[in-house]
This record gives C-alpha cells, structure tokens and sequence, in this order.
C-alpha cells in the first residue's frame, strides 16, 4: 500500500519535533500537524517563559540584598513591558522550531489531526484525510482545573503568561513544582501569594527533608501556606475573588490560579478508532521503544505520563526515531533524571530521595551541609542553603544528590553525571574543591548526618 507519508507526528512539541526532524533527517517523508504554536508546552506555555519570568523576579530580591553591598538600589516593575518582551522571545524561538523543520525537509501543518484508523489522520480545518505508514502522537499534557463551585473564574498556568495586569493578591492552588515556581514569580514580582494545598506537605514525591526545608525558605520570603486545605468555592464580587475553603476560611484575592496537575491530551484525538489502549488517566500505553499496541502507532512525552519533563520527551522522540527510520534500536533509560524546581530559591535533585533509597537499600548514609550562603552574610537575607547526599552503605555508591539553594540546578546538572556514571562517595572526597563556590560543599562532606 502507498502511504502519503513515511512519518506522521501529531503535535509539534519538543518531542514531537525532534522526532519529525531526525526522521526526516533519515530519508523519511515526514510531516507534523500542530493547531495551536510549534514549540509545545515547553516554549510556548511552560518552561521557557517559565524561566524567562524567573529570572525577572529574582532581580526584585536582588535590589532587596544590594543595599547590604552599599547600593542605593530603587527600581520600579512594569508589567506590560516583562509580557511583551516574554512574548517577543517565544516568537522567536517559534519560528526556530520552524526553520528546523524546514531545513529537515519536514511539511508543516498547522490545523488540529485526529486519527480515523490505524493509518489515517483527518486534517480537520481543511476537511481532508491523510495516511501514514508510522504515525507518532506527541500531543502532550493540559492542566488539570480542580472542580468546585465557580471552578471557572480560576485560571491555569496557561493562561498566567497573558495576564494583562499583575494581581495584588493571588491564590494558588496546589503545592507540586508548577504551583511553588508561579508562587515564587509572582512574589518576586511584588505581589501577595497565598498557596492552598490538601495534604500537610508539599511536592510529593522530592526529598521529604529538603521539600520541608523549602517550604521554610518560601515561608521567609513572604507566600503565605494554608495547608491541609481545599478550595470549595469561588465567587466574583466587586472585581475581586472571595475563594471559600474547606476549613471555613474565606480569601479573598484578585487571581485564583490552579495548579492541581496535569493530565495528557487524548480525549478527541481518534484513539478508539486506531484501536490505541490508554491508562486510567488517559495516558497512552507504550513499550520500553515508545510503541503502543499497534505496531506501526508510536506515542513520547507527556501524553505517556512517565517522566514529564521536556529533556525527556527530546530524547524520547529522538530515540524513536533512531529506531523506526535508522535502524537502530533505541531504549530511553528513565533513571536518574535530574530535575530541578525554579523556585527563589531552588529545589533540584537527581537520584534516589532519603526515603527511596532506604526502602530499596537498607544501610543508607546521610552526609548534609546546611550553611548560610555567602551573599547572605552581607545582604543579611536570612536564608539557609541545604545540600544532600544518600549514599548506599553497602558499596559507597552515591545514589541520591539533592539541594535547595542559589544556582541548584547548574550544580545538580553536574552531579547527574556522575549519579549515572555509579560514583561512589570516596569519588567525590577525592575531588579537589573549587573555592570559594557553593558546589564544593558535595566533595567536602565528610561527617555522617544519619
């Protein structure tokens, strides 16, 4: 049978481009449907502005220190100015994402694709049906609106990138990366946070002692926690929010923004009539190769719900592509992802947590730094950094590196490698420490914690 196309990808994120683009790169005749922008989550609504707004609300905190340093430091915020300049950057990398679909000789199609069949694919604005001898759904994940009464006068992370104004006060609701990231933004940009979570503790699944110990340092710089919490109800008066919670209190607040997870994009996508399994949530069921129940049907990133962080989606994608148009059998290996938390300050670990690698290895060691960093000791922030090492008692290998301060992430990126390349603590003692840095303090722990 003669197919229209070799490869067809449905969604135009990080995964799905550089699947199309590799493949294409291989000899494949390979198009990608996108109907909202090329770049995904990441680029368009997720990590990239995400950072770009990061980065513009520590600059707050940065006048704050600087007077300990002997600036007079005064500045003022505009908001108007951080959104067009944010978003004259992500159209900028929009058209990036394009040109290196073009020059890959990959056929762009910007209309929303579901499939009809096991080979076909209905172009919706146009009305027309293509067909595709391996078909890849990297369609990615939405944000998940927690239901309650006026559910709808809340908003989602999608939408806090196009706020026209910046709230005075804002509610967040949840306590995973997402929620404590926007938390941090916006009060760095000046205004009130208050955080609502359900449970007694946040981001579930990190490092209990170091998840505690950034609850602490957020607490220091202003978010206010109400915790063991819900939201029940929310109604507009007077252009503000009066956000009803399970405890009996009432908030009132000028934003209610969810953050309660996310969940992948198959409803309405054809699944049914390709005969393509999901899970419980929705998430796309897949090998070890990224392939679904149907041979020729593969599916990376977040609409598979293993690890959803873009790096991985990448590498999935490019994974699949090796495999399918290079022959090269390729199987992503999802341990020991580093990742990080943009939080002010941040949060990124690699490797086993305290309580992981105790169930999994028994005799665990505990070497800790927690110190107040050195810019702290003349802008007189009151702030504590805490380093972490887990190591496995049985053969001194590091299994676990975890940290919550300035630069967290740069450090842990590093720290991955030599988590993935099995370093053991004695590696790391044998390490000569760069000084004055934060980072020497993971080759300079020498006195068990635990």
């Amino acid at each position: 049978m003669a197919f229209d196309y070799d490869l067809f990808t449905i969604g135009a994120g990080s995964g799905g481009v550089r699947a199309t683009r590799i493949a294409a790169g291989f000899g494949a005749k390979a198009a990608v449907a996108e109907e909202y922008r090329a770049g995904g989550t990441c680029v368009i609504r997720g990590c990239v502005p995400k950072k770009l707004m990061v980065y513009g609300s520590r600059i707050g905190f940065d006048f704050e220190d600087a007077r300990g340093f002997g600036w007079d430091a005064r500045a003022t915020h505009d908001w108007a100015t951080l959104i067009r300049h944010k978003d004259e950057e992500i159209a900028r990398l929009e058209g990036l994402y394009r040109k290196g679909l073009d020059g890959a000789g990959a056929t762009i199609i910007d209309e929303r694709a579901v499939l009809t069949g096991p080979n076909e694919i209905h172009l919706v604005k146009s009305n027309r049906t293509v067909t595709a001898r391996t078909i890849l759904l990297a369609v990615g994940a939405s944000p998940h609106r927690a239901a309650c009464v006026g559910d709808h006068l809340a908003i989602t992370s999608n939408e806090m990138f196009h706020l026209k104004e910046r709230p005075e006060h804002i509610v967040i609701v949840g306590a995973g990366y997402i929620a404590l990231e926007f938390a941090t933004i916006m009060r760095g940009y000046g205004s009130a946070v208050t955080v609502v979570h359900y449970a007694p503790e946040i981001l579930r699944g990190f490092d209990r002692e170091c998840a505690t110990h950034l609850h602490g340092e957020l607490a220091k710089r202003g978010i206010t926690f109400v915790m063991d919490a819900s939201v029940i109800g929310i109604r507009e008066e007077n252009g503000r929010k009066d956000v009803g919670l399970s405890t009996g209190e009432v908030l009132v607040a000028d934003q209610v923004m969810f953050a309660t997870g996310r969940w992948p994009n198959t409803r309405n996508l054809g699944l049914e009539a390709a005969g393509v399994k999901t899970n419980a949530k929705g998430a796309i069921e897949i090998d070890a190769y990224s392939r679904t129940n149907v041979p020729h049907i593969y599916a990376v990133g977040d609409v598979t719900d293993r690890h959803n962080l873009t790096p991985v989606a990448i590498r999935e994608g490019h994974a699949f592509a090796e495999t399918v148009f290079n022959n090269n059998p390729i199987a992503v290996d999802h341990a020991d992802i580093p990742t990080a938390i943009f939080t002010t300050p941040e949060f990124a670990s690699v490797g086993l947590t305290e309580e992981a690698a105790r169930a999994a290895h028994g005799d665990v060691h505990i070497y800790k730094a927690k110190y107040r960093p050195m810019r702290a000791t003349i802008s007189h922030r009151d702030e504590q950094t805490l380093m972490k090492l887990i190591v496995n008692g049985a053969d001194n290998r590091v299994l676990g590196v975890h940290m919550v301060g300035a630069d967290a992430g740069e450090i842990i990126q590093m720290s991955g490698i030599a988590v993935k390349m099995k370093a053991t603590k004695a590696d790391f003692d044998a390490t000569i420490a760069l000084h004055p840095s934060a980072a020497e303090e993971f080759v300079l722990m020498k006195t068990r914690s635990a």
